[in-house]
């Protein structure tokens, strides 16, 4: 299925709970032990489509990949995001080689279809679609510039011998950061990952962006674009 195909198609899921299309499509949410299925949500919606349940983190699907992005209920009620969504891993050697316009993050953010579902507490309480949005980067646009930006941020330490792949740290950047990811506060892995603020631009929660994790606020320097 082709990604206009499927972006048209997932705008029925819009204010659908997934738990219950879970049911009805016949998706694990909690296995017999106890263990909540992580991919759950995304599964549901591969069966909607009715394609193959792809057990990857970011399904591909050729010419897109579905991602899923959670949005929790504060308490004036207000939604905001829950955490940052990953892009992509960082290789130094692909980023120190490639300019922004022909990165892996440019590829990997215009091939994305995301899932914006709310979720509470608890596994089991409702999860309902609040949006389903693609990430439209056109060349030129002050989006795009602050993306480039901040890949150019990330590049510029790896190509400096006095820096280097260990000076990367979640503080960069002002929409889209590098960050460790991996299992354990040990790890030494790093990703790209959208701040809040990136998501902002394509998925209206309330009024403004509403930030309660400090280590998920908006830079100082943020254009505000929205």
């Amino acid at each position: 299925m082709e990604r206009k195909e499927a972006i048209e198609r997932m705008q029925a899921l819009k204010g659908r709970n997934l738990h219950e299309l879970a049911i009805e499509h016949n998706v694990t949410v909690l296995s017999p032990l106890g263990k909540v299925n992580k991919g759950w949500a995304g599964h549901v919606v591969e069966r909607f489509l009715e394609l193959p349940i792809n057990s990857a983190q970011a399904p591909n699907f050729g010419s897109w990949e579905l991602k899923s992005i959670p949005i929790k209920t504060l308490k004036n009620g207000k939604l905001a995001f829950k955490e940052t969504m990953a892009i992509t891993m960082i290789d130094p050697v692909n980023v120190c080689q490639k300019e922004f316009e022909d990165s892996h993050l440019l590829s990997k953010l215009r091939k994305a279809v995301v899932v914006a579902r709310t979720v509470g507490t608890d596994y089991s309480h409702p999860s309902y679609v609040h949006d389903i949005i693609e990430f439209d980067l056109d060349e030129g646009t002050p989006l795009y510039e602050a993306v480039k930006a901040d890949y150019d941020t990330v590049r510029n330490a790896l190509l400096d011998p006095k820096r280097g792949f260990n000076s990367l740290t979640g503080k960069m950047g002002v929409y889209i950061q590098p960050r460790t990811k991996g299992k354990g506060h040990g790890s030494i892995s790093r990703a790209f990952y959208a701040r809040p603020l990136f998501l902002a631009q394509f998925i209206e929660l309330n009024s403004g962006l509403i930030v309660e994790d400090t280590t998920l606020q908006t830079p100082k320097n943020a254009i505000q674009i929205l």
